[in-house]
Formats: C-alpha cells, structure tokens, sequence
C-alpha cells in the first residue's frame, strides 16, 4: 500500500481484524472494492452483511473517483472492543468532506451519501495528512 493511502486511512489504529486495499483512479476501482468487500466478509463469516457493505462502498469509491484522481484506500475492521460492529472506510486524496444532499428525481447523482447515512448505525468523515476518510459502522447481526 502506497504511504499517503496509508497516511490517510491509518489515522486511527484499531486493534481486532483488519482488511486494507489500496485502489487506482480507475472505473474498475468499484468493481474491485466490491469484490474485496465480499470476499473479506466471506472469510470473516459475515456473509449477512456482504450486500449491504458492497453497496455503500460502492457509493463511496464511486464518490472518490468523481472528486479525486488519486489512489482510493478501503479498510473494514472488527474493532476487538467493539465485537458488534464492523467499521468501513474509505480514503482520498481530497481534504472536503461529502455532503449528504437530497436528490431530486431527476437527478442523475447525488445520492450516495443518503444511503449511506440512511442504511448505517453511524457514519462520518475525518481529516487525514492530504485527504479524508468517509467511515461508516454497521451492527453485526447475532
């Protein structure tokens, strides 16, 4: 992984299990991310959240790929001390945060931000050492 992916998406260590990527600026970036997303789930036996967790990432690298013509960092974590949560987040080089919006019908973006802030237990952005993290939290069904 790249030192500014690194830089940015490294800002909070978090102890438990840990997944990182490190993506182009290219269309495949979403394909990819997805991809990783639900093999890492698999692996973790988190199969439940696979959809859900794809879907938002998706939403989010595609954000990054419209802002940004940097390397796209993803990173899901099990926090040890937080056992029922799973945290994913999402790096650029771009220091502004995303706006959530609400989107007309007609509009043809717009929208991802809204689903993520809609579909997760919580979600935020943080200042990295030349871009931002979006972060997001889902509860891990029992």
């Amino acid at each position: 992984m790249g030192s500014l992916a690194w830089e940015v998406i490294g800002v909070f260590d978090t102890e438990g299990d840990c997944a990182e990527w490190t993506f182009p600026p290219e269309p495949g970036a979403v394909r990819g991310a997805r991809a990783a997303v639900r093999g890492q789930l698999g692996r973790w036996h988190l199969d439940s959240l696979a959809d859900l967790t794809a879907l938002l990432v998706s939403e989010l690298v595609t954000n990054s790929l419209r802002h940004a013509d940097g390397p796209i960092g993803l990173r899901l974590v099990r926090p040890a001390e937080l056992g029922g949560l799973l945290l994913v987040e999402v790096s650029d080089q771009v220091p502004d945060p995303p706006r959530e919006r609400i989107a007309r019908a007609e509009d043809e973006s717009g929208r991802g931000v809204a689903l993520v802030a809609g579909s997760s237990a919580r979600w935020g952005t943080r200042p990295g050492g030349s871009g931002k993290t979006v972060w997001f939290e889902l509860a891990i069904p029992e």
